[in-house]
C-alpha cells in the first residue's frame, strides 16, 4: 500500500510542477479495451480493507495523525485522492449491477472523498475535522444496506 501512496504523492508532485500548463489530449480507447478496463480486478472485501480503511482513517484520526511536513501533506493528499476514487470503483457496472441504493451510497463516498482531497491539498486539519461525520455516515449507509450486521458482535 505504502508503494502506491508514494507513486501517487509523485504524482501529485509532478502535477503541481506542470501546473499551468494543458493537460495532453487523451486517446479514446476503442470499446473492448474500455470494457477490460472496468472488470474488477479484486474482491470487495479486498477494495474494504486495502483501500477504504487505510485512506479513511488518515481523515477520521487527523487530528492525532497531522502531517507535518510537505511531504506528509503529499501522502494525505494521496490517501484523500484514492479514497475519493475508491468510490468511482464501487460504481462500477460489475460491483453496482444497477442497484440504485448502491449508486447513492457510493456517492456519498464520493462528495466525502472529493471534500477530504480538496482540504488536505489546502493543509486544512479543521475542514479534514470536519469532514469526520460526513464521512462516517457514508459508510455507515452503505454497511446499513449492504451489510447488514456489520459491526454488531455475535
Amino acid at each position: 500500500m505504502r508503494s502506491i501512496l508514494s507513486f501517487a504523492a509523485g504524482c501529485l508532485v509532478l502535477g503541481a510542477a506542470a501546473a499551468g500548463h494543458a493537460p495532453a489530449p487523451q486517446a479514446t480507447a476503442p470499446p473492448q479495451q474500455a470494457q477490460q478496463a472496468q472488470q474488477a480486478v479484486g474482491r470487495m472485501s479486498e477494495l474494504m480493507v486495502q483501500l477504504l480503511r487505510p485512506t479513511s482513517d488518515a481523515v477520521f484520526y487527523i487530528t492525532t495523525r497531522t502531517p507535518a511536513t510537505d511531504a506528509e501533506w503529499l501522502e494525505l493528499q494521496a490517501k484523500t485522492l484514492t479514497l475519493a476514487e475508491s468510490a468511482n470503483l464501487l460504481m462500477m457496472p460489475a460491483r453496482a449491477r444497477g442497484r440504485d441504493q448502491w449508486m447513492q451510497d457510493a456517492g456519498l463516498l464520493l462528495d466525502a472523498g472529493r471534500a477530504a482531497f480538496e482540504a488536505a491539498k489546502a493543509k486544512d486539519v479543521a475542514r479534514l475535522e470536519a469532514l469526520n461525520d460526513q464521512l462516517y455516515r457514508s459508510c455507515v449507509a452503505c454497511h446499513e444496506h449492504f451489510r447488514p450486521g456489520y459491526g454488531r458482535r455475535p
